[in-house]
């Protein structure tokens, strides 16, 4: 029979970021993008998924029937003083596990990697701020370090909708309400949570996820009365973000939303993680300044992905990072290798990566050596969802 709580513990003093419980292999935890079998444990049969299942489900009837209805659940858990978040789905008809090892304690603003001019940005009284990635970019963690940020600084309400809640936060110069979504829990959905947060009186609205023309539209709605909205998508750049929230409307109002969407969003961030040569994980940021160049573009009746990098690239004055920029900079700083720098861009951008990397040579040479190069994040620093 398997002991869950010394798998798991395991794996936190391992310092891991997820374990996976799968029937027919050992438990199996992963380490700076590594998977490893945890030791010890053997390979797990139908009666150890069933075993696990009743240990994190723990008589509760409402998780029980939401998981034998919809065949997956998120829930949290805790051990070690740590919490979890819990993904249970099905292969084979079995209950198989994705557990999240939360870290009490956020790593600092400075430490993320994250440029300052997303931080500048918590400080708008009003309008719309995205963070978005891919799963595992660690999206969630610069979500919570900015929430931190307001918290020991401002004289803030900040309302987070978040499935699950991960980092409790603890109440400084703000007063900070976190719920959680999903049935049987503090509210039904997110597009809920958001229309009811017009009603708590509170100054910024934090949403763990936007995926649909709802939440999109109750988010709008609550930047257009004056509160400022931090929320994520899972999307892997700048430009694909605008065009994603674009086709959550029917064509007829896709110019509408422009108009919108370019008076209201303020900031969108896009962030990767790579794995750095010292084998610590590296922010690699993609930032968009909405200015009125990039309004402009998102304004057009034919909006052009390609159109609005290049309007990213050229807006550096403003605060904006193209995702080349932070490649080519990671590189000449000796952070990562060519070979990864080119796997995250298009080949037809090859070329302008490689001028870039020429450009900012010459310029570290001219400066007899240049500034140290960018911050790369250790393995404890960012924790997706």
């Amino acid at each position: 029979m398997i002991s869950i709580e010394a798998a798991i513990k395991e794996a936190i003093d391992k310092d891991a970021s997820d374990v996976h419980f799968i029937k027919g292999i050992k438990p199996t935890m992963r380490i700076r993008r590594e998977l490893l079998p945890i030791k010890g444990t053997d390979v797990l049969t139908d009666d150890d998924m069933y075993d696990i299942y009743d240990y994190f489900i723990r008589g509760n009837v409402e998780k029980d029937e939401i998981y034998r209805k919809k065949r997956k659940l998120d829930t949290s858990a805790e051990v070690q003083g740590l919490r979890l978040r819990v993904n249970i789905s099905m292969e084979s008809d079995v209950p198989i596990f994705t557990i999240r090892i939360i870290k009490n304690e956020l790593p600092r603003y400075e430490d993320l990697g994250v440029p300052d001019v997303v931080r500048r940005m918590i400080y708008q009284n009003q309008g719309l701020i995205l963070v978005t990635g891919k799963t595992n970019s660690g999206k969630t963690t610069t979500l919570n370090a900015l929430i931190n940020e307001i918290n020991e600084e401002q004289n803030k309400k900040i309302l987070t909708l978040e499935n699950p809640v991960e980092y409790k936060h603890i109440c400084k110069k703000s007063i900070v309400v976190q719920k959680e979504v999903g049935v049987g829990r503090d509210c039904l959905s997110f597009s809920d949570g958001v229309k009811n947060s017009l009603r708590e009186d509170c100054d910024i609205l934090v949403i763990g996820e936007i995926r649909d023309r709802e939440t999109m539209d109750a988010a709008i709605a609550t930047a257009e009365s004056g509160h400022l909205v931090i929320g994520t998508l899972h999307t892997k750049s700048c430009a694909e973000t605008i065009d994603r929230i674009i086709n959550f409307y029917d064509i007829g109002d896709q110019m509408s939303i422009k108009y919108l969407l370019s008076s209201l969003l303020k900031l969108v961030v896009s962030q990767r993680l790579l794995k750095a040569r010292d084998g610590s994980l590296v922010l690699v940021p993609e930032v968009m300044v909405v200015d009125n160049i990039i309004g402009g573009v998102i304004r057009k009746e034919k909006f052009g992905v390609s159109e609005l990098e290049d309007a990213i690239q050229s807006g550096s004055e403003k605060g904006s990072i193209a995702l080349i920029n932070s490649l080519a900079e990671l590189f000449v700083n000796d952070i990562i290798t060519l070979d990864q720098a080119k796997a995250q861009i298009e080949e037809k951008n090859v070329e302008i990566l490689n001028r870039t990397i020429m450009q900012l040579k010459i310029k570290k040479d001219n400066e007899n050596g240049g500034a140290p190069g960018a911050p790369s994040m250790g393995t404890n620093a960012l924790r997706g969802l």
